[in-house]
């Protein structure tokens, strides 16, 4: 019995070794994003700075659309959140999701879905907002620097 309380013992240990929390780090740095709409045209581009804070929450800092648009003159907030699936060779994956409010003109929000594998985190935005020709959907192609 006592050999097989130290071999459940180790196995969970390993598995905890295995997934650490540390490997969240790689989220952390300079990323640009691509955002096309719905038929396959360009809609924004833009950069920030990610900040993962607790292992499940993403700040963004430095966010700067690259392509002009009316929709957001100023940003007022950008949150995200994490939730990691796995560490491969100290890449971190899993499932990703991002917000950007803007404050003026006030009221538009872009959100951004999609997983993260690689430093690359592919999948959907939608822009819902009260001005004029500021809402849409599509896909997006996030890198990291």
């Amino acid at each position: 019995m006592r050999h097989f309380a130290m071999a459940v013992l180790g196995s969970i240990l390993l598995v905890l070794f295995a997934c650490g929390s540390g490997s969240s780090n790689n989220v952390n740095g300079n990323w640009s994003a691509t955002l096309t709409n719905t038929d396959g045209t360009a809609a924004f581009s833009f950069t920030t700075t990610l900040n993962e804070s607790n292992g499940t929450t993403i700040t963004g800092t430095n966010f700067t659309f690259t392509t002009a648009t009316a929709c957001f003159v100023s940003t007022s907030s950008e949150t995200g959140g994490l939730m990691l699936s796995g560490n491969t060779s100290g890449l971190t994956s899993g499932n990703f999701e991002f917000t950007v409010q803007s404050s003026n003109p006030s009221g538009n929000v872009l959100t951004m879905t999609g997983m993260l594998s690689n430093n690359t985190v592919t999948g959907s935005w939608t822009l819902s907002g009260v001005t004029a020709g500021c809402s849409g959907s599509g896909n997006f192609t996030m890198t990291k620097s």
